[in-house]
């Protein structure tokens, strides 16, 4: 993952119509028995019928295994700066080394959907934001402002310096993340990562340690758990504001 850009590759109807929306597909290729369908020629049309190349099979264009018969190579998205996450609104999502692109783009889609203001992640050690991640976030890495870092420890530490809280969420954790005071102030989640959890450093780094009630003990998948956390804050801060969703 380069801090230069990211997403030079997008597949998938929904997240190509995306980067079409958007003015960055460069190339596309489309599968000639796809042609003709209705989402499918409304990307064509965005597109432009000059960059379009039709061909019998785009899988060994594709990175995954199901391109839906359209991939694009597109201009990169410019990661943003760490600061230009911090707010008196701020609502990030950190994501503290995940490995599976499918739980990155899933928990891209959930914080875009429930109106965090940004996401960050790590170069190292973790997912990339590959077409796999963009192809699970169904569009929402084309609006969601990522900042790429170095390292989450580090930019955790610049996030409370620039007056961020920083909720940790652990399975273990003493407070209870619904109806969590501080959500309601400018703030960061951070999710562990699939299995390892929060990093020692970086939970060290929380402010708080936080849980999320279950029936029985278990843990949840990283990107539910992302999901769950996005529309708390969402939930809580509309009922800041008076109003209830």
């Amino acid at each position: 993952m380069a801090r230069a850009g990211y997403g030079d590759k997008v597949e998938g109807v929904h997240a190509v119509a995306a980067a079409a929306e958007s003015g960055r597909v460069t190339r596309l290729f489309v599968e000639k028995r796809r042609m003709g369908r209705a989402p499918v020629d409304a990307i064509v049309d965005r597109v432009g019928t000059q960059r379009v190349s039709v061909v019998s099979d785009v899988r060994p264009h594709a990175e995954t295994d199901a391109p839906q018969g359209v991939v694009a190579e597109c201009r990169p998205i410019p990661a943003v700066g760490l600061d230009e996450l911090a707010g008196p609104a701020a609502a990030v999502l950190v994501l503290d080394h995940l490995q599976d692109p499918q739980n990155v783009g899933a928990a891209a889609r959930s914080a875009r959907a429930a109106g965090m203001t940004g996401m960050v992640v790590s170069e190292r050690r973790s997912s990339p934001l590959s077409a796999a991640a963009f192809k699970a976030s169904a569009g929402a890495l084309e609006t969601l402002p990522v900042a790429v870092v170095g390292s989450i420890p580090e930019a955790i530490a610049r996030l409370k310096k620039s007056g961020l809280w920083v909720v940790g969420l652990d399975a273990g954790g003493e407070s209870n993340l619904f109806g969590l005071g501080v959500l309601t102030e400018p703030v960061a989640v951070v999710i562990g990562a699939e299995g390892a959890g929060l990093a020692e450093l970086t939970r060290k780094r929380c402010d708080v340690i936080a849980s999320i009630p279950m029936a029985s003990f278990d843990s949840l998948n990283a990107s539910v758990t992302a999901a769950l956390a996005s529309f708390e804050i969402m939930r809580a801060r509309s009922a800041a504001a008076g109003s209830q969703y």
